[in-house]
């Protein structure tokens, strides 16, 4: 075989590679966008006193056994950000998302936008609710931000 033959067939290969994730990527699209619209559906606006917020695994996480059943195998190994609130007399499990979770606080009031067992917005009853203090960045991470350029 010469070179240019073996350059073919992994270009060949390469081209079948991207054909198939592009195709996947747009069906994959597809589903976020028909989940998103029955979230957006289905949403209500709670009032809320947050007691606990973790990252814990879908089994340890005290969500409802039916929840934890219909969740697929690969993403009950993987940690979710778990709020527990109390919401009237009752205290519920919830599970927050990732941008929200980070501007939730511990042992405060919210209205917090809830998509059943999903928290999808949350703002402060008694003013606004504030990012929490980003943590200093090592030296090596500036470097590399620099090397990006990003600064």
């Amino acid at each position: 075989m010469n070179w240019w033959q073996i350059l073919l067939i992994v270009l060949a290969a390469v081209a079948a590679v991207i054909i198939v994730l592009v195709i996947l990527g747009k069906r994959a699209q597809k589903k976020q966008e028909a989940q998103q619209e029955q979230i957006e559906a289905a949403k209500q606006v709670m009032s809320m006193l947050i007691i606990d917020k973790k990252k814990l695994r879908l089994k340890d996480s005290g969500l409802p056994q039916m929840v934890i059943d219909q969740t697929p195998k690969l993403m009950r190994r993987t940690k979710l950000p778990i709020v527990k609130a109390k919401v009237g007399p009752k205290i519920m499990t919830f599970i927050a998302d990732a941008a929200v979770y980070e501007l939730i606080p511990v042992k405060k009031e919210i209205k917090a936008t809830v998509s059943g067992l999903y928290i999808i917005g949350a703002k402060g009853i008694r003013g606004s609710l504030e990012p929490p203090k980003k943590k200093k960045e090592s030296a090596f991470n500036r470097l590399l931000r620099k090397g990006r350029g990003e600064i």
